[in-house]
């Protein structure tokens, strides 16, 4: 029997779709790794290459995150159009499964580890059900190694990406973490995480932790950290800002090889960082936490959420010097996008504010809702401006131009999101 593992390609013209490196999907390797034995194999990435519509496969799997839904469900149509089942899941079909099975023949919600066997189960017995939904959550001593085998020869910068935790206690409005993984922060045995990054070590010595919160527990961080010491790694994860007053904690992770962290600054107003349920941020002290993390060898890829109601046009320009006076190695600015599933789509809902719902603009680089601030226009405008200010030469060499052991990450990272966003916009313009 043969399986299709399948990561749908952007739509043109976004940037996440014009970026020259590209990351595998750990959740397609864990479907692999929870994949009964004698069933083939195999990974098909539109992000890396065409995929073959006319493959001989008997069951084709489907991850899709909201603006991949549609062509996801391009290629559900054609291979269920030749009688070769499909099941769909993520994050977009968990939280629209009605949706998603006008497309596919089962659609798996929430976590897949677990129900998995059962679904590959009842297809060989006839018996394929619509909605798969495990009752609890997978214990973590049970996740199964990923099968990082099928990314092999694929072309991608990087296949070492390793969860050790899943979920989140933090309740962001605009977030679908938690929706997904809900708020229980749960986490891998410690062995079996160190075993399996020293298998890592043989592929190479860069590791990214896909975990959304790699250090909410900090009593789990620090033994995670002193078990990496000395294993030589060089890695990379999510942590949130505050992370940076525990100074025992980030010196930890620097002295286990963190080379970068992406953190969600959000806004520099307080009162909208309230407001969407960002608790940790105090933005007061955000250049003195900054520091903290340069000082310890972590770069910061910084996100900024354009678009909440306390926004107006008078809010683009200080990002950008902040971004500069903090030197952030790279950053991000998304447009506010409410994705099903989250409290702020909830509400935006209720307000009668949304505009759209072409999952195709569900990008955050496209304005779905009625700003409160300023116009949508204004509000697009002030995102392009600040993606291109921001990765100009100039604010590049005044941010990463220093002397910084995270340098060896964040420049061609630079490079990459500038060249990146200048082709999203040449093909935005032919659309």
């Amino acid at each position: 029997m043969k399986l299709l593992l399948v990561s749908p390609g952007w739509p043109k013209g976004r940037l996440w779709g014009e970026l020259g490196f590209k990351f595998p999907s750990l959740s397609l390797a864990a479907i692999a790794a929870a994949t009964p034995a004698g069933w083939q194999v195999t990974l098909g990435d539109e992000n890396l290459k065409p995929l073959d519509l006319g493959a001989d496969v008997n069951l084709v799997a489907i991850t899709a995150m909201t603006p991949q839904a549609p062509r996801a469900y391009e290629i559900a149509d054609a291979f269920r159009a030749r009688g070769i089942a499909v099941v769909m899941g993520g994050f977009h079909a968990s939280n629209l499964p009605q949706e998603a099975l006008s497309h596919v023949d089962a659609v798996v919600v929430g976590e897949g580890d677990l129900v998995w066997p059962r679904l590959v189960a009842d297809l060989l017995q006839g018996s394929l059900q619509r909605i798969y939904r495990s009752s609890d959550p997978l214990r973590m001593a049970a996740v199964p190694v990923a099968r990082r085998d099928i990314f092999t020869g694929k072309g991608y910068l990087l296949t070492n990406s390793i969860q050790t935790t899943r979920g989140c206690p933090y309740d962001c409005e605009f977030c679908s973490v938690t929706a997904f993984f809900g708020r229980k922060y749960r986490e891998r045995p410690l062995d079996l995480v160190l075993a399996e990054l020293e298998t890592l070590r043989k592929d190479g010595s860069f590791v990214f932790f896909v975990d959304d919160n790699l250090v909410a527990n900090r009593r789990y961080a620090l033994a995670l950290f002193a078990g990496m010491r000395g294993m030589g790694l060089r890695w990379l994860s999510h942590a949130p800002i505050d992370f940076a007053l525990d100074g025992a904690l980030v010196r930890a992770a620097g002295q286990a090889g963190c080379v970068g962290m992406f953190v969600g600054f959000e806004s520099l107003n307080q009162k909208t960082l309230v407001a969407i349920g960002k608790q940790t941020n105090d933005a007061a002290r955000y250049l003195e936490q900054a520091r903290a993390f340069r000082d310890n060898g972590i770069g910061i890829l910084g996100s900024f959420v354009l678009g909440c109601d306390g926004d107006t046009p008078a809010v683009f320009e200080p990002i950008l010097r902040f971004c500069e006076q903090a030197r952030l190695e790279a950053a991000i600015f998304p447009i506010l996008t409410p994705y099903p599933g989250t409290r702020v789509r909830e509400r935006l809902e209720l307000e009668g504010r949304i505009t759209s719902n072409d999952w195709r603009n569900y990008d955050m680089g496209h304005v779905n809702f009625v700003p409160r601030g300023m116009s949508a226009d204004h509000l697009q405008a002030g995102h392009d401006w600040l993606n291109r200010s921001f990765y100009s030469f100039s604010s590049m060499y005044r941010r990463i131009f220093r002397l910084h052991r995270s340098l060896q990450v964040f420049g061609p990272m630079n490079f990459g999101f500038r060249s990146a966003i200048r082709r999203a916009g040449k093909n935005r313009s032919k659309l």
